[in-house]
């Protein structure tokens, strides 16, 4: 690989398999793409599926936009049991008969997490706590304090499914929120205990799954079109000369556009 010659820069929206890290998925798309300059905007644990949006060459240093924008997902919410992963890739902790629980129950439980709230990560996160990582320090058998971080839940909604004691919850969310979390917090405080059975990451800003490929079919597309979500300042080409080289505007210099316009280097 000559990473030195490479002119791939932009961005790939994957649709992340189960079983997969996201490490993997990245240690993949560096194969396909042939340079090891790729980088991910936020990590879905290994049992979780949808969008994962990865950065190439230059635009690794432009993922902290990506990472920052709302996110949805869609979990199934299992009740009665409680693992130490609080999905269904960990081992079973705990096990409670959630007879008495009903649907309305729990929406009403989820309605006191939409808006700012406090959020303890779960021990098999990748969390750092005095450099070391929340799931190193689970893998030893242990459990530590952790303190309770702020996150934004912008809308949740919790449905029956055909399946007893399992129930569909609909986030969406801001950065840095634990879906595992949310929903056994929302099983507590409507009386019962649960784990998430499935998580699917659904969109990620404007990206949904219909712009998401496999790992096998990625496709690299241009800075601009993946920061599309961010205003855009068109600068004339004097000006764009002038941004090349370092130079530092005046505040009120360029032009905001709307929101919803990409931004254009």
């Amino acid at each position: 690989m000559n990473d030195k010659n490479t002119a791939k820069n932009g961005f790939v929206v994957v649709d992340k398999s189960s079983g997969w890290t996201s490490h993997d998925v990245v240690a993949q798309a560096r194969k396909k793409l042939d340079t090891r300059k790729v980088g991910h905007s936020g990590t879905l644990d290994p049992p979780a599926t949808g969008l994962l949006i990865l950065g190439v060459g230059k635009a690794t240093r432009l993922l902290k936009f990506i990472t920052d924008l709302p996110k949805s997902y869609t979990a199934t919410m299992v009740l009665g049991s409680e693992t130490n992963t609080l999905d269904a890739d960990g081992e079973v902790t705990d096990v409670q008969d959630p007879a008495g629980i009903h649907l309305e129950d729990l929406q009403k439980a989820g309605s006191g997490y939409v808006g700012d709230i406090l959020q303890i990560p779960p021990m098999v996160s990748a969390v750092k706590i005095d450099g070391k990582r929340l799931y190193e320090i689970a893998r030893e058998g242990k459990e530590i304090e952790r303190q309770p971080h702020p996150v934004h839940i912008f809308d949740l909604a919790i449905k029956a499914t055909e399946d007893k004691n399992v129930y569909q919850v609909d986030v969406t969310c801001g950065s840095g929120t634990y879906i595992r979390s949310l929903v056994s917090d929302i099983a507590r405080t409507a009386g019962t205990i649960a784990h998430v059975g499935t998580l699917r990451r659904c969109s990620l800003g404007s990206f949904n799954e219909a712009d998401a490929d496999p790992i096998e079919d990625i496709k690299l597309i241009g800075m601009a079109e993946g920061l599309r979500d961010y205003p855009k300042i068109v600068v004339s080409e004097k000006d764009a000369s002038l941004v090349r080289v370092g130079k530092v505007f005046d505040e009120d210099h360029f032009e905001l556009r709307d929101v919803s316009e990409p931004w254009l280097f």
